[in-house]
């Protein structure tokens, strides 16, 4: 089992740039791909995900530093550590449950397709993190009941396919992907809570006439409205709350506008290898089975170049730092998870239309929760990483807003303190 789990922690550390492009080359022969196309494809869409991953290395290493200048500069004393969704994966990988659960979780969706239980294909091997995190959470909250761990890990996959076929239509008619869907663990998590909030906030009198977009936004300003211009700008204003002096500030800004202009860019890319391999999965369902749609399950980074995605998630950065003050009860400290909050409200976006004062609305609720969730998750989360991530100073316990934050998982969290309890 130690050789298996090395070997398994081998492979997934060449990360998702390694992992997906082989796993979209064998979809692509299994759907009758010619070979040349297949490799150029898979190629293709490795390299839009070298582009994603630089974008998004980007924004957190331009994010995170003005997130902990915040902290110091407003003083808070918050003794829970947010140590980033890194932090969480690299605790599940090292989990005992990993090795077993891979294989586990991919032939768990493929008898759903086949059962017709889901139209979602999860090729986001890498993604499999949040599933074997479910699994972790129960494997030591139970002392180690193995059986019971790969219980929470396939429960939890099946609520991601779930909200990865209820969304798909928002994933393809908000974010052109057609025929793609976004079963990443942490999306799907605030999404499930997040949409139906949206929703609420959507019927709000006067609220619900306040249609901010950034196609409105643009109208209205002119150049200002460009995306770029305003991730400039709200790259200044965080920067300024931070209390950076005027050339770290403009530099801020710079980086966020490069993130707004680069990230759409970076997803088209790779949407040129997905199509083929999309079109030649739909053609090769409607041979052989006929009336059924089958998604290519991919991860949320895709969605997160869309302009109103990436400013609701800037603007909800200085947010989720004055809710970590001022909620009652939270001890958690956002710091590693700040920059990617894009990923958390890409459906709550897709929902809303793309209205970002809505998405904020909504995302300021949801993010209020999701604290309050870490803060619960805190001990078992600290357990996970136990070994793998180092205490920062001060830090009591560790936590994520993308495991510890997430419904799904601490549902999962719940229901294995009530089994530990009654069994």
């Amino acid at each position: 089992m130690d050789t298996l789990l090395a070997s398994v922690q081998y492979v997934l550390g060449l990360g998702p740039t390694v992992i997906l492009p082989i796993a979209i080359f064998l979809i692509a022969i299994i759907f009758k791909v010619p070979v040349g196309r297949a490799i150029r494809s898979a190629i293709i869409i490795g390299i839009g995900f070298v582009g994603i991953n630089l974008v998004i290395g980007l924004l957190s290493q331009s994010l995170g530093p003005a997130a902990q200048q915040m902290v110091e500069r407003f003083g808070l004393s918050l003794t829970i550590i947010d140590v980033g969704w890194p932090g969480a994966a690299a605790g599940s990988w090292a989990s005992p449950v990993a090795a077993i659960l891979i294989p586990i979780c991919l032939v768990a969706n493929l008898i759903l397709i086949f059962f017709k239980m889901t139209k979602t294909l999860n090729v986001d091997i890498w993604n499999y993190w949040h599933f074997i995190a479910a699994g972790a959470t129960g494997f030591i909250v139970t002392g180690g009941n193995w059986w019971f761990a790969i219980l929470c890990a396939l429960i939890y996959e099946v609520l991601c396919l779930w909200m990865a076929d209820k969304t798909q239509h928002l994933v393809e008619n908000f974010y052109g992907l057609k025929g793609v869907s976004l079963p990443t663990g942490s999306t799907a998590a605030f999404g499930f809570v997040g949409i139906p909030i949206g929703w609420v906030i959507g019927k709000i009198p006067v609220i619900k006439d306040l249609h901010v977009d950034p196609e409105t936004i643009q109208k209205r300003f002119g150049i200002f409205g460009e995306p770029m211009i305003m991730g400039l700008i709200l790259g200044i204003v965080i920067g300024l709350l931070a209390g950076y002096e005027i050339g770290e500030t403009f530099k801020l800004g710079v980086s966020m506008g490069a993130v707004m202009l680069l990230m759409p860019r970076m997803v088209k890319i790779l949407m040129e290898g997905l199509i083929p391999i999309s079109e030649a999965a739909r053609e090769y369902m409607k041979s052989r089975f006929k009336g059924r749609e089958l998604y290519i399950g991919l991860d949320a980074a895709l969605s997160i170049g869309h302009p109103a995605n990436i400013s609701t998630g800037l603007l909800l950065v200085p947010i989720t730092l004055f809710l970590a003050i001022v909620i009652p009860g939270n001890k958690v400290l956002p710091f590693g998870d700040l920059a990617t909050i894009p990923f958390y409200v890409s459906f709550v976006v897709a929902s809303r239309n793309g209205n970002i004062l809505h998405s904020v609305l909504s995302g300021t609720v949801v993010i209020a929760f999701a604290l309050l969730m870490a803060t619960d998750f805190g001990a078992v989360h600290t357990a996970m990483l136990d070994g793998v991530y180092k205490f920062p100073e001060g830090a009591s316990e560790l936590s994520t807003l993308d495991m510890g934050g997430n419904f799904f998982n601490w549902i999962i969290l719940k229901f294995s303190q009530l089994w530990e309890t009654f069994f």
